[in-house]
């Protein structure tokens, strides 16, 4: 008895000595995002996680002085986590909506966006107009989820499937599994520039702002948001922009514009 006794607080110990290292190595920022969201968050060649918003992140949390630690997740379910505290913040091209701003808080934005439909080469279709009867791909809870819901009548889309991330619906699209895709613009002409098979047929004007965000009310996103205000005045964004996109943000974008937190009504 008294062995197994000695032998529980001994693992007691050491278990307490594990999870405290544990806390101390913690990062100080942990930050969702759907990895797999190519320009912004994805992995390399070599498995390593990086772009556009990786960078700008990264160099937030350096100037706040903290670490920082990104968590793959699922793009509907970054919501919920930030809403519960499991994360401080969540990138992955999130698009600021007078909906989200309900439950949710935004630094300002620093990328302006439309959707898009994209198609095989080879399928014929060249517009929306095509798409009747035909089945649409969207990642889950996305603006072009919701648009795709709220115009179906008007396009007669046959179905509409939903995806977790751009990769599954891709490998859908040339299976022919789903014959159009809607997602964000600027991650599929970067996914399609060295695809000859696939082609970005049609953008889809809906005047979209990304932001990173926050549980509502929370005192980082103000921290966040006057990092992001020094970032663009330096410069940083917009050579994140040229970097990962390969040309100039225009002057008049939220990439290079100071712009306020975004307030809901």
């Amino acid at each position: 008895m008294t062995r197994v006794t000695t032998f529980a607080a001994a693992l007691l110990a050491g278990l307490t000595s594990l999870f405290g290292l544990q806390t101390a190595q913690a990062a100080d920022l942990t930050v969702g995002a759907n990895i797999g969201n190519v320009p912004w968050e994805f992995q390399d060649a070599s498995g390593k996680v990086v772009g556009f918003e990786i960078d700008l992140v990264t160099e937030i949390a350096k100037r706040l002085g903290k670490s920082v630690e990104f968590v793959n997740t699922p793009f509907n379910g970054l919501f919920p986590a930030v809403q519960s505290g499991r994360i401080n913040m969540a990138v992955s091209s999130i698009t600021i909506t007078e909906k989200r701003l309900q439950s949710v808080s935004f630094a300002q934005p620093y990328y302006d966006s439309d959707q898009s439909l994209t198609a095989t080469a080879k399928s014929g279709i060249k517009s929306l107009k095509d798409m009747g009867g035909k089945v649409v791909g969207v990642d889950t809870g996305s603006t072009g989820d919701m648009w795709a819901e709220k115009n179906k009548g008007e396009y007669k889309f046959g179905d509409i499937r939903r995806f977790e991330g751009l990769s599954p619906a891709m490998l859908d699209l040339v299976a022919g599994r789903i014959d159009g895709y809607i997602s964000d613009i600027p991650a599929l002409l970067y996914y399609v520039k060295d695809k000859p098979e696939l082609k970005v047929v049609e953008r889809i004007p809906t005047g979209e702002k990304y932001s990173i965000m926050f549980n509502k009310g929370d005192p980082l996103a103000t921290q966040v948001n006057d990092v992001i205000t020094s970032l663009k005045k330096e410069g940083f964004i917009a050579k994140l922009h040229e970097t990962w996109f390969g040309a100039k943000a225009e002057a008049s974008t939220s990439t290079v514009m100071v712009a306020d937190m975004p307030k809901g009504k």
